[in-house]
């Protein structure tokens, strides 16, 4: 039977990749750049493209038990100002230039909920939009957190700290409160420790 489909190797098409040329900077603003970039594709043809120019971005996922044994995440619901609403997400922000993404993920923790853990696992990393955005977001699993200071709130933060069992997050991730995306590949990454590791999600 024809077969009209390229099969998975696990490798990127290399003949696919376009050549950059001229990029210039058109906009800047406080959060992020918008840049143009002229590429090359690899059969000769030629375009100017829009590059949003965004800093590195982390997420921390906080876990303990609570007393009953249960299996819980720390989460913040915060108001959103490209949604105008109210989200429940992981403790997350923005990697300062030179900042280690880990470091950075363990102060927006603390600054957010006041929260350190005693076991930290790097989940993975990824393109959040690769369609125009250049940056990569980043994933932490912070075990074990309990509080050891106050919040540390930038000027514009209001955040509410909140305890959601892993399994309330597990079903409901993607509707309502939780329909934030960088929480749902958070949430993949998760997933795919607890397959290595289910006491992440079970309860004792």
């Amino acid at each position: 039977m024809f077969d009209p489909f390229t099969h998975d190797d696990g490798r990127a098409n290399t003949h696919l990749m376009w050549k950059s040329g001229k990029r210039e900077q058109v906009f800047k603003g406080p959060i992020f750049d918008i840049c143009t970039v002229q590429r090359t594709s690899s059969d000769g043809r030629s375009a100017t493209f829009i590059e949003v120019d965004c800093p590195k971005w982390v997420t921390i996922i906080p876990w303990f038990r609570n007393e009953d044994g249960v299996p819980m995440f720390v989460m913040v619901d915060q108001f959103r100002h490209g949604s105008a609403t109210v989200t429940r997400e992981f403790p997350a922000g923005v990697v300062e230039k030179g900042e280690d993404p880990m470091d950075a993920g363990l102060r927006e923790l603390k600054e957010e909920t006041g929260l350190e853990g005693n076991r930290v696992t790097a989940l993975g990393d990824v393109s959040p939009n690769s369609a125009f955005m250049n940056n990569r977001s980043y994933f932490y699993l912070v075990e074990h957190v309990k509080h050891t200071s106050g919040q540390e709130l930038d000027p514009n933060e209001q955040l509410e700290v909140l305890s959601i069992p892993v399994q309330t997050v597990i079903d409901r991730m993607g509707t309502g409160i939780y329909d934030n995306g960088i929480m749902m590949i958070a949430l993949g990454y998760f997933l795919r420790e607890a397959r290595k590791r289910p006491e992440l999600v079970t309860i004792r």
